[in-house]
């Protein structure tokens, strides 16, 4: 079976969409990773709307008492919520 794609046509749509991002983004289980999570969420018109702030104040509170995987996971949580009632509006 053949592929639609050859490797080298993959790696230049990865290397295109690679070079679409603004910069690289920080994604490992870290408390640098929540701090991130927690600044994109702040630039979000929904971030003080229900439930993205109490999400967000619980994930926060979770990554600074080392539980950054669950911290994580609220504050990804969080950002979607506020992507989902900025595109409800």
């Amino acid at each position: 079976m053949h592929s639609l794609v050859t490797p080298p046509a993959l790696l230049l749509v990865l290397a295109m969409s690679a070079s679409a991002e603004p910069g690289p983004r920080v994604t490992t289980d870290t408390a640098e990773y929540c701090g991130s999570l927690a600044a994109r969420l702040a630039d979000m018109p929904a971030a003080t709307e229900e439930p993205s702030r109490s999400l967000a104040v619980e994930g926060m509170r979770l990554c600074g008492n080392g539980h950054v995987r669950v911290g994580i996971a609220k504050l990804r949580r969080a950002v979607r919520a506020a992507q989902a009632h900025t595109i409800n509006r």
